[in-house]
């Protein structure tokens, strides 16, 4: 299986997020890499494809956001990384602003995102290692896996959030789709729900989103993945959402995992891409579900039942010490 990766992707580095009320060291950490690296062994760097792909996702305005926000926080007189602190609830209009602050809470939705001065950087060259695993497959392989960092699938069309930028699942469901892809398929197996994936498709018949995660009735990101969230307009019935309660262990999801697979059966995608998120662990410092590393095997297996071409993206898992060999797991299964 091809793997890819590049360096650049370590340069985001903040300090600290806003978690529970307090803040703490920033989890989603270079460390989460060097330790699925140091499992697999091996990667290669991607092609840069440059920022049109990108822009069939995300507007202008938003990369040049992601691009100056750490600068123009800076520029303010402020210390450290840009984090937002003012949300507009009631509406999102596309208002001219131009402090810093005003900005971060249009272009974002929690306060766990913060931008550090290598974040574009890292956001960029994630999607670009998306990018060149979608081509390898539709080239031929079978199966190829982008060691995604930051991660993306929190992240909308035109905002951040969880540890989120850019939207590498759906970066390259485009790219797919552009290429001759009629119908593509996103697995989304985070512990978290895949929030900004779905806003993105939740409209569109082409591309389905099946997510397996946590309830959102007690866990982040709280406002989306219930399951009478099924789409809209032309996208009605092309989302599937299976929230499971906390403590949930592998027979339990592997049941969720056989419906996730039979509604995928039936949409007949020309190409799966699996949103793979290893904080469904049952070590994960943030999570709450029991899956051990030898389970990560049987799901993989699972998947490949379908004989689909397959893109992995790396998404979230956060006990650092057992990552690799989770990850090394899912894609031997696979």
């Amino acid at each position: 299986m091809r793997i890819f990766w590049d360096e650049r992707q370590r340069r985001h580095a903040p300090a600290t997020e806003l978690h529970n009320g307090a803040f703490v060291p920033f989890a989603e950490t270079p460390a989460r890499a060097d330790a699925i690296l140091a499992a697999l062994g091996r990667a290669e760097a991607p092609q840069d494809r440059g920022e049109a792909p990108l822009l069939r996702v995300h507007p202008q305005d938003y990369l040049d956001f992601l691009k100056e926000a750490h600068e123009a926080w800076r520029a303010a007189g402020r210390a450290g990384d840009a984090a937002g602190y003012v949300w507009p609830v009631v509406r999102r209009r596309p208002l001219r602003l131009e402090r810093i602050d005003a900005r971060l809470g249009r272009y974002s939705y929690d306060a766990s995102t913060p931008i550090a001065s290598g974040t574009w950087d890292s956001a960029y060259w994630s999607c670009q290692s998306a990018l060149a695993a979608t081509e390898a497959v539709l080239a031929g392989e079978r199966a190829a896996f982008a060691l995604c960092r930051p991660p993306g699938h929190h992240c909308g069309a035109d905002y951040m959030g969880g540890y989120c930028y850019l939207n590498a699942a759906a970066v390259a469901a485009e790219a797919a789709r552009a290429a001759g892809c009629r119908k593509v398929a996103i697995l989304d197996i985070d512990y978290h729900h895949g929030n900004g994936t779905q806003d993105i498709f939740y409209a569109r018949r082409d591309v389905l989103f099946v997510s397996i995660h946590a309830d959102p009735a007690t866990d982040y990101p709280f406002y989306w993945g219930h399951a009478e969230e099924t789409g809209e307009g032309d996208g009605v019935g092309a989302t599937l959402n299976l929230p499971l309660p906390r403590g949930t262990a592998l027979r339990q999801f592997e049941a969720a995992l056989g419906t996730a697979l039979q509604r995928i059966a039936g949409f007949a995608p020309d190409l799966l891409l699996c949103s793979y998120g290893a904080d469904t662990f049952v070590g994960d410092p943030i999570s709450f579900f029991a899956l051990e590393t030898e389970d990560y095997a049987i799901l993989g297996r699972r998947i490949a039942t379908l004989g689909l071409p397959t893109v992995v993206l790396m998404e979230g898992g956060y006990a650092v010490e057992a990552l690799g060999a989770n990850v090394a797991a899912f894609l031997s299964g696979l």
